[in-house]
């Protein structure tokens, strides 16, 4: 770094007297689970856990939930202690683009400090590019996040819960900060697992600022850790349960359906899925009062749930721009996915257009399913992905919907539908499959679909339905002499 206010570059030999981080600070990451905080909450990072842009960092071995989280990074500039937040801003020299890497595996292990989780060497990459605190509104500014070139996190300082100026005189009322401390300002939602092989980056920029000034990406490539934990010396990683809310977990734990499953489903009719179903009790598993755009359509996939709640112009203005939870969902829908959204049965605005259908249909997604509308219909029917819906209407969210979170049990269409649940659609409608089910009733309905062709060549041949369907011990015989005989 140069003097304060001056443009540079963040060098890895420079080393801040104590890195200060904050825990929750965007909206959109209250929206992916948990209570919006009342006041703002720190953990401190060691001064060697700082890397410079384009290096590598080690995903520790044995774990296998490292995470990613963009951050607006404040650098002070001139000693603060017991500022207003008036004054605040004046005591930032510079900002840049921060990487808040952590295991979820170790986050037990540490009662709430977060050292061994968040503070392994190279878990607090910084930079590139230093841009000049007074030539930035801290209001404008923007921070975002690519993995392996996608596009994961996008939110601004104006959506934080807790304003910058806030942070920094609130800090100021317990620590003196000094020049060249770091303040991590906290993620915004759309925080991703991050496998060995994978290319992190982050910037962070104000557009809306004469020159548009940025940090430039900030890259992070991530390798395998080779040296295992010593149970002998300490605590070991801990199993993570990624349903805890904010972190998604790797596309690998998601549901897959295995190519014969998927074949024979492919060939099974829904209404044949459905009567095995009954008969086995499920008689609460139809999608009702939705039809395809399409005629002909068929869906077979995984469920990746996306919910909206009604329309509150307050919870909208927090939740329904930005990186939303409509448009992290079809970020992240994986290949044999289909997207399940819950929208009430409230057809009076639209859950997706066809930008939104055109990236399911790039990522590779089996479908669409929402018992909301759909507008643009026409190009989304030409785009070629299945889609089923409540009907057709040219209103956006805003009307009717605030997006607000996806990944968890929802209902559509008058049906609870769980991440990974086994969906089919066709012309007759849309059951969901408890994936434990699958194969078993996929294989009942065929063989009925098999018996059901026999006794229709019966009925062409003349003969009465009564005795045949369903088949009496004589047909039944005769039937079985039959695929005897096959």
């Amino acid at each position: 770094m140069n003097g304060a206010g001056q443009v540079g570059r963040w060098e890895e030999a420079q080393r801040p007297g104590k890195i200060i981080a904050v825990h929750t600070n965007y909206t959109s990451r209250v929206a992916m689970g948990g209570t919006p905080p009342a006041h703002p909450s720190y953990f401190l990072k060691p001064s060697s856990s700082v890397a410079a842009s384009g290096g590598e960092v080690e995903r520790p071995a044995g774990t296998g939930y490292l995470t990613c989280e963009g951050e607006i990074a404040l650098v002070i500039g001139a000693n603060a202690r017991r500022v207003s937040r008036e004054d605040a801003w004046a005591h930032v020299g510079w900002v840049c683009a921060a990487n808040d890497l952590g295991v979820m595996e170790l986050r037990a292990q540490d009662g709430g400090s977060n050292l061994r989780s968040k503070g392994g060497d190279g878990f607090t990459p910084l930079g590139p590019e230093l841009i000049d605190a007074r030539t930035v509104d801290p209001a404008s500014l923007r921070v975002r996040t690519w993995v392996n070139g996608e596009l994961t996190q996008e939110d601004t300082s104006a959506r934080m819960i807790f304003p910058l100026e806030q942070l920094i005189a609130d800090l100021t009322q317990h620590v003196t900060l000094e020049p060249g401390d770091i303040i991590l300002t906290g993620t915004p939602g759309g925080s991703r697992v991050l496998a060995p092989g994978d290319v992190v980056e982050v910037e962070v920029d104000a557009p809306d600022a004469p020159g548009a000034p940025t940090s430039q990406r900030l890259r992070t490539t991530v390798a395998a850790g080779q040296v295992p934990f010593n149970p002998e010396l300490g605590a070991l990683p801990e199993p993570f349960d990624a349903e805890l809310g904010s972190v998604p977990q790797p596309a690998a734990a998601h549901t897959l359906l295995s190519a014969e499953l998927r074949d024979k489903l492919s060939r099974t009719p829904v209404a044949g899925l459905s009567a095995q179903l009954r008969k086995r009790g499920l008689n609460n598993v139809s999608l009702d009062g939705l039809a395809p755009l399409t005629a002909g359509s068929k869906i077979v996939g995984t469920a990746r749930t996306l919910r909206f709640v009604p329309n509150r112009e307050d919870l909208f203005a927090s939740h329904g721009g930005g990186y939303n939870a409509q448009k992290r969902t079809f970020d992240a829908v994986t290949p044999g996915e289909v997207v399940v959204i819950e929208a009430r049965g409230e057809q009076g605005s639209a859950t997706l257009g066809d930008v939104l259908a055109l990236r399911a249909h790039v990522r590779g997604a089996a479908g669409i399913v929402t018992d909301g509308g759909v507008r643009d219909a026409e190009a989304v029917a030409a785009i070629g992905i299945p889609v089923f819906s409540a009907g057709s209407h040219p209103a956006v969210l805003g009307r009717r919907h605030v997006p607000w979170d996806h990944d968890l049990t929802i209902a559509c269409g008058g049906a609870t539908v769980q991440p990974g649940d086994v969906i089919v659609a066709d012309t007759d409608g849309i059951v969901v499959i408890p994936p434990a089910l699958a194969d078993e009733v996929a294989d009942a309905a065929l063989a009925q679909e098999d018996e059901d062709a026999w006794i229709a060549e019966q009925v062409k041949a003349g003969h009465a339905v009564n005795g045949l369907f369903p088949m009496n011990a004589q047909w039944r015989a005769r039937y079985t002499d039959w695929q005897e005989r096959q």
